[in-house]
């Protein structure tokens, strides 16, 4: 009997720790369909008061998807997959002899969600695409300024100058080929000279 009492005492301490018996996914798995929930199963009841659990996917982003739930030694915890990489399962919880138990869960997701795009506040308006009073004399573009629902087109002040610079091409274009006429003129008015 004094055998019995001796080998059971030290074993006493031991069972009062607790400890991680299983997970799903399981330590090191490698998955393809991401799981809704993500499942701890310990060795003895965690208590709720003192056990944290945080879920953390590529780039350290949190992927939990809300509080876990509590069910004898079982915890779950809304899983929200990102993109595809290496998600640790973190936990942090106190035995009943009050010594802290902590460790993690790794697995990796094959097959990611692409990242949504940031929400967008609607279409605005560069500030430099409206003009000033001040910028009045200056030359502004003729491209449509959206302005609100309406598309209102820009007025181009310099609409007169670009007129008159096209013309100005038109004249030089003239001048040349008059030029070029003249000349063809006089090498054939020499060279009928010679005969």
């Amino acid at each position: 009997m004094a055998l019995g009492v001796s080998l059971a005492l030290p074993a006493a301490p031991a069972a009062a720790h607790n400890s991680l018996t299983g997970s799903d996914p399981r330590n090191g798995a490698r998955v393809a369909e991401a799981p809704t929930r993500i499942e701890l199963r310990f060795l003895a009841k965690p208590d709720p008061g003192t056990t944290k659990i945080t879920v953390t996917g590529p780039d350290n982003v949190v992927a939990s998807g809300g509080p876990p739930t509590f069910s004898g030694s079982r915890v779950s915890i809304p899983f929200t997959p990102g993109r595809a990489g290496l998600y640790v399962v973190g936990y942090r919880l106190a035995s009943s002899d009050g010594h802290p138990v902590s460790g993690e869960v790794r697995f990796t997701l094959t097959t990611g969600t692409p990242a949504e795009p940031p929400p967008s506040t609607g279409p605005t308006a560069p500030a430099s695409a409206v003009p000033s009073p001040t910028d009045a004399a200056a030359p502004t573009s003729a491209a449509p300024v959206p302005t609100g629902g309406a598309t209102v087109a820009a007025v181009p002040t310099a609409g007169r100058s670009e007129g008159a610079a096209g013309r100005g091409w038109l004249w030089a274009l003239g001048g040349a080929v008059a030029l070029a006429a003249l000349a063809a003129g006089l090498l054939l008015r020499r060279r009928s000279a010679r005969r």
